[in-house]
């Protein structure tokens, strides 16, 4: 079988005679490329079929080479068109450079993008080779349900809250002279802290975003970090939890430390809490000065959090930093230490989660000495 529009050269001994796995000239072994590479001569006949191609495809190199490129990669678009015949690249337009990238099917319908570039001698001339690309799809498969599975979690989430809030500001509206004052209370107080869990639940979704997307912003000042996890341990005890659960102790000199402070209390809110609600026992929290790891550099500040409950198994400890991980526990969205991981490599901390003396869960976070910044993008390898 021809190729639409390319010269119908014979399926001969010659046309075979092409290079195999190394495309001549190029200096570099395509076998060696993380996709599919495919090429084809003036001819349409494939002179180069990697080993990513080779895997994608199910097609081994010694079939496909010296084939027509129809022949050797019988591509259809998702409305079963034959997708060389369709697009004609040694025909048609002389302008075209290239086809972008999409969604087409190989035979038994295994999807696999595509992009493929027309390479001419000089402008408007005639085609001389067609290089295809190749990439899997499972890639881009696992982010879409990555992100459909955040978009169901907070949905969820936020279907009770504002259930609660649509409900009690119905009935107010509707019975307003039939409550007392106290029982008026307890609605607008109920109103007032679902208004909070969906505010949180939006900052959270924000702030995921920003990591993905590795705009998170942290605007540096000075900060006290014992007084912050002070602060944070008197709102647990006035909330009702007895002060003896919480044990603070802060090594003495601690350097100066420049980080985003609103971030930190995120940071420390999420942490405690965790060990708070999932933990047991009393709550420990270390803050020490650490040497830096780099020779030459300066100390740091680490933040060690700490509880005597059962602890993560060590099977999940991989796991714990990842979107959605709740631990053996239901309840919340899975999202918060994924966020805090962000803020700390944002900083150009680290972060990290083991077993405490006591057998519960240590988390551990620390935080290096560093001058005042404008704005700092996450790593990108948070994301």
């Amino acid at each position: 079988m021809s190729v639409a529009g390319t010269s119908t050269a014979p399926e001969g001994r010659d046309a075979r005679r092409a290079p195999v796995s190394r495309c001549a000239g190029s200096g570099v072994d395509p076998d060696q490329l993380p996709d599919g590479l495919v090429v084809a001569d003036e001819h349409g006949r494939v002179t180069c079929f990697n080993a990513a191609a080779a895997r994608i495809t199910a097609v081994r190199p010694a079939e496909a080479l010296g084939q027509s490129l129809e022949k050797a990669l019988p591509l259809e678009d998702l409305e079963g068109r034959r997708w060389w015949q369709l697009t004609d690249p040694y025909g048609g337009l002389a302008i075209r450079v290239r086809q972008p990238e999409r969604n087409l099917l190989l035979p038994g319908g295994r999807e696999v993008l595509v992009s493929a570039r027309y390479v001419r001698d000089e402008p408007l001339g005639p085609v001389r080779s067609v290089v295809v690309s190749l990439r899997d799809t499972e890639a881009r498969r696992r982010t879409e349900r990555s992100h459909a599975e955040l978009i169901a979690t907070v949905a969820h989430e936020l279907r009770s809250p504002l259930t609660s809030v649509k409900g009690f500001t119905a009935t107010l509206l509707a019975k307003w002279e039939r409550f007392t004052d106290d029982q008026k209370r307890l609605m607008l107080e109920t109103v007032d802290a679902d208004a909070d869990r969906v505010t949180r639940l939006i900052a959270e979704l924000l702030d995921i975003s920003r990591i993905d997307s590795g705009r998170l912003e942290v605007r540096r000042q000075p900060v006290d970090i014992g007084a912050a996890v002070s602060r944070h341990i008197q709102a647990y005890v006035a909330a009702g939890q007895p002060a003896d659960r919480f044990l603070l102790r802060i090594e003495q000199p601690l350097p100066a430390l420049w980080a985003d402070p609103d971030k930190i209390d995120q940071v420390l809110s999420n942490l405690i809490e965790n060990a708070v609600r999932h933990g047991e026992g009393t709550v420990t929290i270390d803050v020490t000065p650490t040497p830096s790891p780099r020779e030459g550099e300066e100390i740091g500040t680490s933040v060690t959090v700490s509880d005597e409950g059962p602890g993560i198994p060590e099977e999940s400890m991989n796991r714990v930093f990842t979107r959605f991980w709740r631990g053996s526990k239901r309840g919340g969205t899975g999202l918060g230490l994924y966020i805090v991981k962000g803020i700390v490599e944002a900083h150009g901390g680290t972060i990290t989660v083991g077993r405490a003396a006591d057998g519960g869960a240590e988390f551990r976070f620390t935080l290096p000495v560093s001058a005042p910044a404008f704005e700092f993008e996450v790593p990108r390898s948070v994301v």
